[in-house]
């Protein structure tokens, strides 16, 4: 089983939420996070007074996958998420040792 992490822009997670579906991811989670990489920040005027914005506004999609469709869930988040301009995102893939569904107790692959 793998753990897909993916951060991106606000505006491209429903875009990223109907490519997922579409390749058969049943549930994800979704964080609001703010952060910063080569797109660095940027400044903004409020009231005649210029601020920095130093962390950027993101969103931290999780996905739990069978080792199989991890390939097909990264495309699909990559196509989906793409603009081409920088500050597009990263994708993370971890190994996940297990997982239990809390309700039946139910355990890996049977979980997810």
């Amino acid at each position: 089983m793998k753990m897909v992490v993916a951060v991106i822009k606000p505006f491209k997670l429903d875009d990223v939420r109907e490519a997922l579906s579409e390749v058969g991811v049943q549930g994800i989670t979704v964080t609001e996070v703010k952060g910063f990489g080569r797109q660095k920040g940027h400044t903004e005027l409020y009231r005649g007074a210029e601020y920095v914005v130093d962390f950027l506004p993101k969103m931290k999609i999780e996905v739990a996958v069978s080792d199989d469709m991890s390939d097909a869930v990264v495309e699909a988040i990559t196509d989906a998420a793409r603009t081409g301009k920088i500050g597009d995102g990263k994708i993370f893939i971890y190994e996940l040792a297990q997982a239990i569904r809390i309700r039946t107790g139910e355990t890996d692959g049977d979980a997810l």
